[in-house]
């Protein structure tokens, strides 16, 4: 099968390729490069199954080529991690909307099944836990540049069950909770990776606010897994899936087992959200899925532990020393 993965050079699409190149696909990946990176995919130039394209996916020209030539496609890229957001709110509103209604269209030119990746920000700072698929969505004021990534994936969303409803495009739409492993980065303020680095170099380790905001983290491998097979289900076309872990923790616990795994002296500091980010931003106490939808779909169980998930995390950081 002939496989396009926009975003291919970020932390996720380029353990998607490994995947897809290990069970024998011919993947193509177009990424611009503004948060992916070269490093990510350097281990495959010059295996006869992969090609790229350093692009911008909003380049018609060049995604018509890409996409006629596909069978399916993986629409990874988007602008992500939650100072991005905050700095830079107009490059992440107009990547992931107009981006993704340029993959749609091209996509639904040539009628190519395409699954998006969404995000668990979707349900906003809504307290009803665990969150499903069918849920009711709260978000903060407009005038909080915080929930402008979520606003922005949502329509993504409704464009592609538009595109499914209306044009009878094959859409499928993922949603990822908190998704870790080797090859992340931190820049953008990706928790695991800040801690794990900061850790293995004696730093502080800064939390956010109180702590006690709780998270679900998901091993990349896992998450990949999964969406390898929903791609390969008809009955997935036109719905919407969790995919995540539902092992909860706090950051308060998660900088502590961070320590404990990488055996580091560096402390713990707390920093207010207003000093880390800007004055009245907000957060969501919990982000923990409901897995239901994609364990009868698909048999989903994540395998790996995170304790696990730190050990690699480190091994990877402490080999690029």
């Amino acid at each position: 099968m002939r496989v396009l993965v926009t975003g291919g050079a970020g932390f996720i699409g380029s353990h998607l390729c490994d995947e897809l190149l290990r069970l024998g696909h011919e993947v193509t990946i177009i990424d611009d490069l503004s948060t992916g990176r070269m490093e990510n995919i350097e281990h495959l130039r010059g295996h006869p199954s992969f090609h790229f394209a350093i692009e911008t996916i909003t380049n018609e020209s060049v995604m018509d080529r890409l996409v006629y030539d596909c069978d399916v496609i993986y629409h990874l890229a988007a602008a992500v991690g939650v100072e991005l957001i905050v700095n830079h709110p107009v490059k992440v509103i107009e990547r992931n909307i107009l981006g993704t209604e340029g993959v749609l269209k091209v996509a639904d030119r040539y009628k190519k099944k395409i699954l998006i990746a969404s995000t668990s920000e979707i349900y906003g700072k809504s307290e009803r836990v665990p969150f499903k698929e069918d849920d009711d969505r709260l978000l903060g004021p407009t005038s909080k540049s915080r929930w402008s990534y979520s606003s922005s994936k949502a329509v993504d969303e409704f464009l592609g069950l538009a595109y499914w409803k209306e044009k009878k495009l094959p859409v499928i739409i993922c949603r990822f909770f908190n998704t870790i492993g080797p090859r992340q980065t931190g820049q953008y303020g990706m928790v695991v990776p800040r801690f794990v680095q900061r850790a293995l170099s004696g730093e502080p380790l800064t939390v956010y606010g109180d702590g006690e905001q709780s998270r679900c983290f998901t091993y990349v491998t896992d998450v990949i897994g999964a969406i390898v097979k929903l791609i390969e289900l008809p009955d997935a076309v036109g719905e919407i899936f969790n995919v995540g872990s539902e092992a909860e923790i706090t950051i308060n616990a998660l900088a502590e087992k961070v320590l404990q795994v990488t055996d580091s002296g560096s402390e713990i500091v707390h920093l207010p959200y207003e000093r880390a980010y800007e004055s009245g931003f907000e957060d969501m106490r919990r982000r923990v899925p409901d897995l239901s939808k994609i364990k009868n779909a698909i048999g989903y169980t994540p395998k790996v532990s995170l304790d696990e998930m730190l050990h690699r995390i480190a091994e990877d950081i402490r080999k690029d020393k």
